[in-house]
C-alpha cells in the first residue's frame, strides 16, 4: 500500500514529531512517505507534488495553524483523485471530530488523540485485514451516519520504537529544529490547554531517549527542543536528563525545555549555575496571569514568589536564556490587571517576553464555559478572542500594539540600554512605555510598513520627541551606543543626522593620532597607524560618562565624544573623550 503522511508546517525549520512517530509505528508492516510542506507554500503545489506520489492513503497533522490550508489542500486533493482515501488526525480534529466530518465530507477518517496504534490498525482494515469497527479511536461516516469507536488504551511509551533514526531526515537535521519528546501528558489542569485533558504523565524509556539524542548530535542536529509539558515535574528525572546533556553534549547544540518555574528547587538552578555551559539550554515558562482571581478560575497553581525566585537565579547565574509567556483575555483580568501582571514579569527582565492572546482551542474547559465569561470569538482556527466581559475589543487591539513594540525594542534587543533607561527613569511602568510607543506606531501607519534597523532607531526618537517626557541628550547617547553595539563595520549612513563640521572631527582625529591616550588606555595599546584610525573608528557626541555606564551601570552626564574602534571579526571596543581632553 502506498501511503503519505504530511503537514504544513508554520516554517520550513520546523519538523513535525508526529509524522515520524507514525511512520515508526507503522514499520514493518507499512512504509508511509512523509511529506512536510508549509503553509506558505501554495496549496496547488502541495497537491500537485502529493498526486505524483500516487498515494492509496493521505494522512494529514492537523493544528490550528494549518488547519484552514490543510482542509484547501484535502478539498482539491480530492477533485483530482477522488479514490484516495483521507485521514486527519492531531489536536485540531480530535476534539468535535463530528463537525469536521459533517462540513468536510472530503475527509474519509480521523483518528483522535495518540495516533500511533489507530493509525496503524486502520491501514490494516483499509488493507482488509480487520474491520472497522475493530480500530480503536477513529471516527467516520457509514452510510451517513456518524461512527465513533472507542478510545483503546494508553500506549506504553517504554516499548515505542524511535522516531528519529529515518535516513531522509540526516540531509536538515543541522538545518532545523529537532523535537524530541520524553514524556506525554501534564500533571495541571489550566482550563485554556489541550494538555490538561490528559490526566496523568507518562514517559518514554530514559536510555533510549539518551540513545536518540546522541544519534542525533553525532549527526548534526543544533536545536533540540523537547516537547514535554512540564519537563521538571520530576525532579529526580530533570536532574538526570539534565546531567547526561551536560555530561555528553557536542559543541554548538542548544537544549529548549518548557519548565514551571515555581516547583524548581533553589538545589537544582545552582546545580546548573554551577555546571551548564553558556548557552546550552534555554528555558520556555508560562507565567500566563500574575492575578490570583484569574488563575484561581483557569484551575492553574501558580505561586509567583517562588516563580519570581527561580527566574532570577536563573538569570543572574548567566547560563541560561529565559523565555516567559503571558496570556492576554483570560476570565476577570482586565486591562488594568493585565498592565499589572506585564509590569510584575517585566520587572524580572526575562530575555524575552511572549504576549499572548488567548485562544479558545477545542476542548477546552474554556471554551466550554465561553459564555459564562461572555467571550466574543473568532469560530476559525485559531479562535482567538476579540473580548470577553471586562476586556474590550478595544482594549484588545491595544494590547496588541504595546505586543508589536514589545517585540521590536525588547525581544530582538537592539536597544536595551536605551529601553531600560526608559522604563525606569521616563515612564510611570514598564508597560505604559510599550503602550503608548505602540499606539503611537499604529497612529502613524508603521505596522503596515517595513522597516531596517536605522527606522526602528528614528521612529523611537520621533515618539520621544512627540511624548516630550525623555531627556532626550541621555536617550540619544545611549541610542548611538546600542545601535554601535551592532555595528561590525564603520556604518555608512547612521540613523541620527550629522552632528560634527567637517574640520571639527579632523582636528579631534589629529589629537587622538598625536596622544591615543586621551582616547584610553585599552584604546592607546591599541597602537594605530594614522590610516587604521581614520577607517576603523567613528567619532560622534556622546554625552555619558562611558566608565560609570559601563562599570557601575550609573548614568553620569558628560560632554564628550564617543570613539568606537572596529575590530575585524569581534564586537566594537569603545572609548570615550572629554571636551576638556581636547580644547
Amino acid at each position: 500500500m502506498n501511503i503519505v503522511i504530511a503537514t504544513l508546517n508554520a516554517k520550513f525549520i520546523h519538523t513535525n514529531l508526529a509524522l515520524r512517530c507514525l511512520k515508526a509505528a507503522a514499520q514493518p508492516d507499512f512504509n508511509p512517505e512523509i511529506a512536510e510542506y508549509t503553509i506558505k507554500d501554495p496549496a496547488f503545489s502541495i497537491v500537485s507534488d502529493i498526486f505524483l506520489k500516487k498515494p492509496q492513503v493521505v494522512g494529514f497533522s492537523c493544528y490550528i495553524w494549518n488547519i484552514e490550508e490543510t482542509l484547501k489542500v484535502v478539498r482539491m486533493l480530492k477533485k483530482v483523485s477522488p479514490e484516495t482515501v483521507v485521514v486527519l488526525g492531531g489536536p485540531e480534529v480530535s476534539y468535535d471530530a463530528n463537525y469536521w466530518l459533517k462540513e468536510n465530507k472530503e475527509i474519509d477518517f480521523i483518528v483522535m488523540g495518540e495516533g500511533e496504534v489507530s493509525f496503524k490498525q486502520l491501514l490494516h482494515a483499509l488493507q482488509g485485514d480487520v474491520e472497522l469497527k475493530d480500530v480503536p479511536g477513529i471516527c467516520y461516516e457509514k452510510e451517513d451516519k456518524f461512527m465513533l469507536n472507542a478510545m483503546g488504551p494508553k500506549i506504553d511509551l517504554r516499548e515505542m520504537p524511535s522516531p528519529y533514526r529515518f535516513t531522509e531526515d540526516l540531509a536538515d537535521l543541522s538545518k532545523r529544529i529537532v523535537y524530541v519528546e520524553t514524556s506525554r501528558g501534564c500533571p495541571f489542569s489550566c482550563q485554556f490547554c489541550l494538555s490538561s485533558i490528559e490526566v496523568g504523565v507518562r514517559y518514554f524509556n530514559r536510555e533510549k531517549v539518551k540513545e536518540d539524542i546522541r544519534y542525533l548530535m553525532d549527526h548534526g542536529a543544533k536545536i533540540i527542543k523537547f516537547v514535554d509539558r512540564t519537563f521538571n515535574i520530576s525532579r529526580s528525572y530533570a536532574m538526570e536528563m539534565f546531567q547526561f546533556l551536560i555530561d555528553e553534549h557536542k559543541p554548538g547544540v542548544v537544549f529548549q525545555f518548557e519548565i514551571t518555574a515555581d516547583i524548581m528547587r533553589p538545589e537544582v538552578i545552582q546545580f546548573l549555575n554551577d555546571n551548564a555551559p553558556v548557552g546550552l539550554f534555554r528555558f520556555e515558562i508560562g507565567v500566563q496571569s500574575t492575578n490570583d482571581l484569574t488563575n484561581e478560575l483557569v484551575k492553574r497553581k501558580q505561586n509567583f514568589a517562588k516563580l519570581t525566585r527561580t527566574v532570577t537565579m536563573v538569570k543572574e547565574g548567566g547560563k541560561i536564556a529565559q523565555h516567559l509567556d503571558l496570556i492576554a483575555g483570560l476570565p476577570e483580568e482586565d486591562y488594568a490587571s493585565f498592565k499589572q501582571t506585564f509590569n510584575d514579569v517585566f520587572e524580572m527582565r526575562p530575555e524575552e517576553l511572549q504576549l499572548g492572546f488567548l485562544k479558545l482551542l477545542r476542548g477546552t474547559g474554556l471554551r466550554i464555559q465561553a459564555k459564562e465569561y461572555g467571550y466574543v470569538f473568532v469560530d476559525q482556527a485559531p479562535y482567538e478572542i476579540f473580548s470577553n466581559n471586562v476586556l474590550s475589543f478595544d482594549d484588545m487591539l491595544r494590547i496588541k500594539q504595546a505586543e508589536d513594540v514589545l517585540e521590536k525594542y525588547w525581544n530582538a534587543h537592539r536597544l536595551d540600554r536605551t529601553v531600560e533607561y526608559l522604563v525606569k527613569h521616563t515612564f510611570e511602568t514598564p508597560f505604559d512605555f510599550f503602550q503608548d510607543f505602540g499606539s503611537y506606531w499604529e497612529n502613524k501607519g508603521w505596522s503596515r510598513i517595513g522597516h531596517q534597523l536605522e527606522d526602528l532607531f528614528k521612529r523611537l526618537e520621533e515618539f520621544l520627541l512627540y511624548d516630550g517626557r525623555a531627556h532626550m541628550a541621555t536617550v540619544r547617547s545611549l541610542m548611538k551606543l546600542d545601535y554601535l553595539s551592532h555595528q561590525k563595520f564603520q556604518p555608512r549612513k547612521p540613523w541620527w543626522e550629522k552632528e560634527m563640521a567637517r574640520e571639527e572631527q579632523s582636528m579631534i582625529y589629529k589629537k587622538i593620532i598625536e596622544n591615543p591616550l586621551i582616547a584610553g588606555q585599552q584604546f592607546a595599546q591599541l597602537s594605530l597607524h594614522e590610516r587604521e584610525v581614520h577607517k576603523q573608528t567613528s567619532l560622534v557626541p556622546f554625552s555619558l560618562d562611558l566608565t560609570a555606564l559601563e562599570h557601575e551601570n550609573t548614568l553620569q552626564s558628560k560632554d564628550g565624544y564617543l570613539l568606537t574602534y572596529y575590530k575585524p571579526g569581534q564586537s566594537p571596543q569603545f572609548s570615550f573623550i572629554q571636551k576638556e581632553q581636547i580644547s
